[in-house]
């Protein structure tokens, strides 16, 4: 499947497309190449050579011309490109790989005088060409150069349509901007008319934002329950929450057969009063680490029947009551469940949890997807390959399951993470921040802001939620405010961001001769009031809503209001 969204930025344009189907021919490279020299390998070996021991050959097939790493004796032998990389700017990457035979991650680098950057990594196929595409962030001017690694040292390495484009942080922001008009909001035109219809010219309009279109939260805990400035400080906030413990299944079923849903139960309500959604989190967890104490024990028929008893008894209780499911959690970095009861036991899970529950959306949650580019377990391409495996299973075509992306940060590689949600998005599955957070550091605040316009820019990010639950002692590892309930740095940064983003942002101005008043705005819920002093009853209040459009049938809303 193929995306494309295209956004501008003074006259250079950010490519959205991505490709995760293996084609028999390569696609032509984005940006024409961008600085990559004979990006299209046209032109014989023009600006490649051999790196490490790896010999290397120029090969055409049909009218497809690439390049090739054979005689590999380490990891890193393959075809190279030297390059010269500019303090601050962001650069996309994106090549096509093929490999000589099976199933093969391939991963791209650049070698810098400050170490080895991976810019992104691919499962590459024998007999047809893989898309990777990948990003990274330059912090110090130099030469650089460009190679591919594979740890599978008898394979050869094909490479095609390569390509790296610079942009300027002024241009980054900028293609954040457009997809924000474009994405985000929509044109609405209020018209003021009397009791009999006509316009009404210069009518004072201020339109209000209620509640956000777009879903953005945070977790809580239990601590909420008897802290009445917890609850205000969050309620005013946010829409949507996950439980940071008390849904996990060491924390209802601590002794086997003896289960305590009572916190989670009063969690879910208080939710419900304030009109928040809720993420469940989670039903199964694949780490070993994090199984109730007495699982452990059990033989594997044992454990498939305390599995099904936990995915019953929390995915019923909760029915119609949550948005979403965490169904097997970090199933890319663990596999205690593949283990103990045979390889298909995510696929089977998630089979029994769209049964159990088919109203709310399944997630496959995973970290470092977008955080980490040197962690191979869970690159994009990895969890696109897990994803298929569980959507391939028998009983589980048909449905979505839909991408959590943890997003526990330390320093975000800005390109990395657009590049790699480009990637997840060609599934066409929804997309979700669910986790995020940033480590303890100077640069904590500014990370996270990066982070969430990144994000909520990004045309396929369906919702966020912060992982910043808070608790005397301390937060996870991030906290939004102190134990009075006053904003930290971080916190300051989520209420920049929700009132930029429209909530209860004033939006004023006057109609004109025809009684028109057009504005830009988020989706959501709003209050509009039109104010007229020739009439009797000189003020109109109304509530509307702007609904998330369908980019291809976007038009103007018109809404009339009658004072």
């Amino acid at each position: 499947m193929r995306i494309k969204y295209v956004v501008g930025a003074n006259a250079l344009h950010y490519d959205y497309t991505a490709s995760i189907e293996c084609l028999a021919n390569p696609q032509k490279p984005q940006y024409s190449g961008g600085i990559i020299i004979n990006p299209d390998l046209n032109d014989g070996l023009k600006g490649w050579t051999g790196f490490g021991g790896a010999k290397i050959k120029h090969r055409e097939s049909g009218s497809n011309k690439y390049i090739v790493a054979h005689s590999r004796d380490q990891p890193h032998h393959s075809v190279s490109q030297k390059l010269y990389l500019q303090k601050n700017k962001l650069y996309t990457f994106s090549a096509w790989i093929q490999v000589s035979e099976g199933k093969v991650p391939v991963t791209a680098v650049f070698k810098t005088t400050n170490g080895y950057t991976y810019a992104g990594a691919v499962v590459a196929e024998s007999n047809c060409w893989s898309m990777l595409k990948g990003g990274l962030t330059v912090y110090t001017s130099g030469p650089a150069e460009l190679y591919f690694e594979s740890n599978d040292k008898l394979i050869e390495i094909s490479v095609d349509s390569v390509s790296l484009q610079p942009f300027t942080q002024k241009q980054w922001s900028s293609h954040q901007h457009q997809s924000i008009e474009k994405t985000r909001k929509q044109k609405v035109v209020i018209q003021a008319v009397d009791k009999q219809g006509n316009p009404l010219a210069n009518a004072k309009v201020s339109i209000e934002q209620q509640n956000s279109g777009f879903p953005f939260g945070c977790a809580i805990n239990k601590n909420i329950l008897n802290n009445k400035a917890y609850q205000n400080w969050f309620t005013s906030r946010f829409t949507v929450t996950s439980f940071e413990d008390e849904m996990k299944w060491y924390s209802t079923e601590s002794t086997q057969g003896k289960e305590d849903y009572s916190v989670p139960d009063a969690m879910v309500q208080f939710a419900k009063q304030h009109s928040i959604a809720v993420r469940g989190h989670n039903v199964l967890w694949d780490d070993p680490q994090y199984q109730p104490g007495w699982v452990s024990s059990l033989s594997p028929s044992q454990l498939d029947s305390a599995v099904e008893k936990r995915l019953n008894s929390i995915m019923s209780r909760y029915k119609g009551q949550v948005i979403a499911w965490d169904v097997v959690n970090e199933n890319l970095h663990f596999s205690f469940l593949e283990s103990k009861i045979g390889q298909n036991a995510s696929a089977r899970f998630y089979k029994e949890a769209h049964k159990i529950d088919g109203s709310a959306t399944l997630f496959m949650n995973e970290y470092n997807t977008i955080e980490d580019s040197r962690d191979g377990a869970s690159t994009p391409a990895k969890y696109l390959q897990k994803l298929k495996e569980i959507q391939s299973y028998p009983g589980n075509t048909g449905w979505t399951i839909a991408i959590g992306l943890e997003s526990h940060f330390t320093t975000p590689n800005l390109p990395y993470i657009r590049s790699s949600i480009d990637t997840l998005a060609a599934t066409g599955s929804p997309i979700w921040l669910t986790e995020l957070d940033v480590t303890s550091q100077p640069n904590q605040a500014q990370y996270l802001e990066q982070i969430l316009r990144e994000a909520h820019s990004h045309p396929k990010i369906q919702g966020i939620v912060i992982w910043a639950a808070w608790k005397p002692q301390g937060c996870y590892r991030m906290c939004l405010t102190d134990n009075n309930f006053k904003n930290l740095p971080t916190g300051d940064v989520v209420d920049k961001l929700l009132h930029e983003w429209g909530l209860k942002t004033l939006v004023s101005g006057t109609t004109d001769v025809n009684g028109h008043f057009e504005a830009s705005l988020f989706h959501g819920d709003y209050e509009v009031k039109i104010t007229h002093p020739t009439l009797v009853n000189p003020t109109s209040a109304q509530r509307f809503e702007v609904p998330p459009t369908n980019e291809s049938k976007k038009t103007r809303l018109l809404l009339q209001v009658s004072i």
